[in-house]
């Protein structure tokens, strides 16, 4: 490796310089604040695990997601997380054990092995929430509903979420008998919505054209809240897509009171996180950017691998692509400066701007004022540390 070489980072890592750096961390700190006045404490789970632990239960996707490194004391292989649900499951199920509710928020860095997409980067900075040990209804509403919240708070100019539910299309695999493999493979397909190979795919292994028809129609389930009753007419023979029509009619309700200004899309074929979401499904996403930048969904039984079988709904946010998209902005803090000496008075007036909040930078004599943000300075006038502009 040249010297010129020694700056560059892996494909997919990013530094965080000082003026976007702020700009996360503030967003951070509003999340995290939000969450905990409704009622969800904050984790601060391990960067690492083995991987026995960390991938327990948490789906295929998130496997080929985690980079994997081999303990040199235990010769175990570790994992780097790559998401942090499966990581409070745990902590649910025995280091924070409870026996009602239990709210979870955290915010911190996850690593993937690969990007989610070509512009993603490999180490984003995750907000979120996870609601154990709640079934009903009330649950998926509030956790949607702080969702829109954290959009509100990073400052989003619209508030757009996808919402689903993969009881449907369990229901309709059920119905027709699919084997593992068969419903892998129409899984993959429904996911990348490919309309010609899923009617190849149909044709080739539905023989009855009832059933047939039913998953010809997913991919086309998608639009405004009229879909619901589209989907209820023509499923009204499957006991469970009812079930979970009605569950998302009811949490839409509520949702769209509360926030009549949010944008509600039904996509009944969505099936992101099928291998372990048990119902609800949604993501929310930003004008500009294609992929979600926060998603979740109800995800029961995460627990059962851990010995404690819990109900389980909540989400994450994207903190970084938020700030890529620019929404939360990036923006400079003013700071005064000082000529710092032995005077006991003027380390007084320092100690006692510091403790108001403001930024105050002792210059030294490579220091530069335009570089430092520097609009103001310290200086004794008639007996007196005031901060005056700077000239």
């Amino acid at each position: 490796m040249t010297y010129a070489d020694r700056w560059l980072l892996p494909e997919g890592v990013e530094e965080i310089l000082p003026g976007e750096a702020k700009a996360i961390d503030s967003l951070r700190r509003k999340l995290l604040d939000l969450y905990s006045a409704w009622g969800y404490d904050m984790v601060i789970p391990p960067l690492l695990e083995y991987t026995d632990s960390l991938l327990t239960g948490s789906g295929r996707d998130i496997d080929l997601l985690t980079l994997k490194v081999t303990d040199q004391l235990s010769g175990r292989t570790l994992g780097i997380r790559a998401d942090i649900t499966p990581q409070t499951a745990r902590m649910d199920a025995h280091s924070f054990n409870r026996q009602g509710a239990n709210r979870l928020c955290y915010a911190g860095h996850v690593v993937h092995a690969r990007p989610k997409n070509p512009l993603a980067t490999r180490t984003p900075i995750q907000a979120g929430i996870e609601f154990y040990g709640e079934a009903d209804l009330a649950a998926d509403i509030e956790v949607v509903s702080l969702l829109l919240e954290s959009l509100q708070v990073a400052g989003l100019p619209r508030l757009h979420i996808d919402l689903g539910h993969v009881g449907i299309y369990r229901a309709i695999a059920n119905d027709a008998g699919l084997t593992t493999a068969q419903e892998q493979e129409f899984f993959e397909l429904l996911q990348r919505k490919a309309v010609t190979e899923i009617h190849a795919w149909v044709e080739a292994n539905i023989p009855s054209a009832d059933k047939a028809a039913a998953f010809i129609l997913l991919p086309s389930l998608a639009g405004g809240i009229e879909v619901l009753d589209r989907a209820r007419s023509q499923f009204a023979h499957l006991p469970q897509v009812i079930d979970a029509l009605d569950h998302l009619q009811q949490l839409a309700a509520v949702v769209m009171a509360r926030y009549p200004s949010a944008e509600l899309y039904f996509d009944l074929g969505e099936v992101r996180g099928y291998h372990y979401l048990t119902g609800i499904v949604f993501a929310a996403f930003a004008p500009g950017y294609g992929n979600p930048i926060a998603s979740g969904g109800r995800y029961d039984h995460i627990g059962e691998v851990f010995g404690r079988a819990r109900p389980a709904t909540g989400f994450a946010v994207d903190i970084t692509a938020l700030s890529k998209l620019g929404f939360i902005g990036q923006h400079d803090v003013s700071a005064i400066a000082v000529e710092v000496n032995q005077d006991p008075q003027q380390w007084a007036a320092i100690k006692a701007l510091r403790a108001r909040g403001e930024r105050v930078i002792q210059l030294t004599p490579a220091g530069q004022l335009a570089e430092l943000k520097c609009d103001r300075q310290l200086l004794l006038l008639d007996g007196k540390y005031q901060v005056v502009p700077l000239q």
